[in-house]
This record gives C-alpha cells, structure tokens and sequence, in this order.
C-alpha cells in the first residue's frame, strides 16, 4: 500500500483525467470493432491474439524484467488482474457481444463498471464518496437505463446481453482495485496482464481453432490497429495511469462516458440507430461523470 501511494503521487490528477478520457475514446472505438469482428470471419479467440500477443511482444523487455510472476507483487492481485482483465475477461465477453449491438454493449459493459467499482470500494474497501458523488452515479445509472430502455433501435436483447456483459463490467472492476493494490507500475501490470493473456490464448487454439491466416487483410489491420494497438497496448496503459493518479473509482467513473461514444461510433461505422433517447442518455450520463469524478464536490480525492 505504501509503494502504491508513492506511485500515485507521481502522477497528477490533471493528468489522470486526460488519460482517462484518452481511454474512452480507445474504449468506444472497441466495442465497435469487437461488434464488428464477432460477426465477421474472424472469431474470439483470433481477437484475443491481436489484443494481448501484440502488445506482449512490444512490452517483452518489462515482462522479461520483472519475470512472470514477480516476487515482490502480491499473488491474488495479480490473479485478479489477469482474470478481470485478461484472456478469460474477453473470451466471455465476446460471447455477450455477439447478440448486442454496440450502443446497448456501451452501458452494460463500461457503463456498469464504474457503479460496480464504486459498490465493491464501499463494500469491501470502505470508500465512502460524499453526496456529490452519489448523485453522479446516479445520473450514470440514469443515463444507462436511457439508453438501454429507448436507445438501442429494434435490437430485442436477450439474456446474454442482461447477464453475461454486466459480470464482465464486475470483472473489470475487480481488475481495477486489485491492481491499484498490486503495488506495479502501470507498464508492468500492463506488460503481465498481456503477456499471461497470451499464453492463454494459445492454450485456446487447439481447442478453437484459429482464423488470422484466412480473415481478408482489412479485417485483420483494423483489429490490429484497435485490439492490439489502440485498447491492448494504449488503453491497458493509459487506464494504469489513471487509476495511479485518480484511484479506482474515479478512475473507473469516466469510463461511463464511453455508452455515448460507442453509440455514435456504432450508428456511423455500422449503421446502428442514433436517436433522440441516445443524445438525452448522453447528456444525463455526461453529468454524472462531472459529478462523479468530484470536480464539484467540496471534498476533493
């Protein structure tokens, strides 16, 4: 805890805000590219390999520095993280995806995260956000219920979209205290998280087989760009940094602005609905974020 609060306060929290808000624009361009990539030739598993092998090679001399599984860092941290954020994280989540459109993924996923991350600080960590901040939470989980409820056109969601997304905002949740409290820099817990998540992966292929060698090249340099590069290298970065300079929840709070861009990313790349429920959800979820984060609370985190 000492080495993370050193670590923190290295980081300023002008800073932390804009990668954060570098995050959900990465964010929102994922969804839409996970959408697209489920229902196209290239399948979970393929996905998985550009998200994590690509910024595992390009991070290599961190992973091999620190080894596998560092002496020094708390075990079930680490475990945590892998599973909140890793392979075992995408692979479900992928299931969910395939049945939901992007603007609807956009709430049940990064729009759940930030309430579920604040539920287990209060409940396990014993945060306690002043009113202000309750308010902003509320709006978020106003805005989400916009959306979800008029927002997402003639999509008829089922129960995997219901149950299996929000379990995966759980888990990114969970892979947000965990690694504030794994005591490693943002390059390492990126570097391990990658890197593990890789192994696993390719543990997968023989059992689900592997689709990169037949995908048509444009499919596979957009997933490139957004998997590998934008969300597995920079997002899993930037997001560290954030969560070091803000904490988890404040951190995790921004990430409810990414339903709104998802939804526009999704109406303009794959034809999704953009209505008038889309921009209130929008507005409503803005104003959570600003209230959430404590730009105008009394009590600054």
């Amino acid at each position: 805890m000492a080495a993370d609060t050193a670590k923190t306060s290295e980081i300023s929290p002008f800073t932390g805000r804009l990668a954060a808000l570098a995050v959900v624009a990465i964010w929102a361009a994922w969804l839409v590219s996970t959408r697209h990539g489920t229902v196209s030739s290239l399948k979970a598993v393929d996905l998985s390999l550009l998200r994590y092998g690509i910024p595992a090679l390009i991070l290599a001399p961190v992973w091999l520095r620190t080894g596998l599984w560092p002496k020094a860092t708390p075990k079930w941290p680490l475990v945590l993280m892998i599973l909140g954020s890793g392979a075992p994280f995408f692979q479900i989540v992928a299931v969910g995806m395939r049945a939901t459109p992007a603007s609807a993924a956009g709430v049940l996923l990064p729009g759940v995260m930030p309430l579920a991350t604040a539920l287990i600080g209060v409940a396990i960590y014993r945060e306690r956000p002043d009113l202000m901040r309750w308010f902003g939470m509320g709006a978020i989980a106003l805005g989400g219920l916009v959306m979800l409820t008029f927002g997402v056109g003639e999509v008829e969601l089922g129960w995997r979209s219901y149950l299996i997304l929000p379990f995966c905002a759980t888990l990114w949740a969970i892979f947000t205290h965990a690694f504030r409290r794994s005591g490693l820099t943002p390059l390492e817990g990126g570097a391990l998280v990658c890197v593990w998540s890789t192994l696993i992966t390719l543990a997968l292929i023989p059992f689900l087989g592997v689709h990169l060698f037949s995908a048509p090249l444009g499919e596979i340099g957009l997933q490139v760009l957004t998997q590998g590069v934008l969300s597995g290298l920079c997002a899993t970065l930037l997001y560290g940094y954030a969560i070091r300079a803000l904490g988890g929840t404040l951190a995790a709070a921004f990430t409810a602005a990414t339903p709104a861009a998802a939804a526009v990313g999704g109406g303009l790349l794959l034809g999704e609905r953009i209505g008038a429920a889309t921009i209130a959800a929008a507005v409503i979820t803005g104003l959570g974020v600003v209230l959430s984060t404590g730009l105008l609370s009394r009590r600054q985190a």
